[in-house]
């Protein structure tokens, strides 16, 4: 939010500021300043620079946790699921032991919609939203990044694109959240099997991990 509200500074002051990373940002496009706007921009590029700080030196402590929580590393292999959603997920389960069956994750963390069956009727609620609020966030961040034009293909990601489709208006929405669930049984079962990612496990003759 800091380094977009710089480039809009110096947008309406009729400048430009070249495209860089964060952790370079000061370097590269705090000569690219105009002179005129040094008092205002200053302030901000070291927040910026601090905040830079801050963010590599939290990324070590949370490569540190893998020496602790091995599983880390092999739920990193699942495609959307960097240090801080594996770390998340193996902490808030706090053992594989939490959930007895992976089919369970998902209700578990509230990625299950709610039940109202009645009679003939069985609508589509929203999810029950009942466990950790950030690792469900993450879980979805992740599902979207599967969805997603970067996301590499697999039996997930084909599933997912596939629902999505057939589901009119909200279809990507609750292929996003469909996704996001069987994200979180996957990672229970890679943590409870020892498995790495597999992007077509039934071409290899296994069970399939969507199911």
């Amino acid at each position: 939010m800091i380094v977009n509200s710089l480039r809009g500074l110096v947008k309406s002051a009729g400048g430009r500021l070249p495209g860089c990373s964060t952790a370079s940002f000061r370097t590269r496009a705090g000569a690219s300043i105009p002179a005129t706007l040094a008092d205002a921009a200053g302030p901000l590029l070291e927040q910026v620079e601090a905040l830079s700080r801050n963010i590599a030196g939290m990324d070590r402590l949370i490569a540190q946790l893998a020496a602790r929580y091995p599983e880390i590393e092999r739920l990193r292999t699942v495609p959307g699921v960097g240090p801080v959603v594996a770390a998340t997920y193996a902490l808030t389960l706090d053992g594989k032991d939490k959930i007895r069956r992976s089919r369970q994750a998902g209700a578990f963390l509230g990625l299950r919609p709610r039940q109202s069956q009645s009679g003939d009727s069985d609508p589509q609620n929203r999810i029950a939203k009942t466990g950790n609020v950030y690792l469900r966030s993450l879980l979805v961040q992740a599902a979207q990044y599967v969805l997603g034009r970067f996301g590499p293909d697999s039996e997930l990601r084909r599933w997912g694109l596939k629902l999505a489709a057939s589901g009119g208006k909200r279809g990507k929405k609750r292929a996003i959240v469909a996704v996001a669930r069987k994200l979180a049984v996957i990672l229970h079962r890679m943590w409870q099997t020892g498995d790495r990612w597999r992007a077509f496990p039934q071409a290899l003759g296994k069970p399939a991990q969507i199911a």
